[in-house]
């Protein structure tokens, strides 16, 4: 795996636990404003999700890497 492919490889695992994460610890709030979404979370949070993003992206990133380093699982070059 060359540089540029490990990059994709991050940026797409990342984006996919990222739609897995967001949902966590979701609340509404108990009083809307008006002008304000009824659905909308009450504190989104969204610097921690990043940073639970990033590290679980890490880790499969690292997995990954290692599974195609060993030649277990080997990628077509163009």
């Amino acid at each position: 795996m060359d540089f540029v492919g490990g990059v994709v490889a991050f940026v797409i695992i990342w984006v996919v636990v990222l739609f897995v994460v967001l949902p966590f610890g979701v609340r509404q709030p108990d009083e809307t404003e008006e002008g304000h979404m009824p659905g909308a979370p009450d504190n989104p949070r969204i610097g921690v999700k990043f940073a639970v993003t990033t590290g679980i992206t890490t880790a499969l990133w690292a997995v990954l890497y290692v599974v195609v380093l060993n030649g277990w699982i080997t990628l077509p070059l163009p």
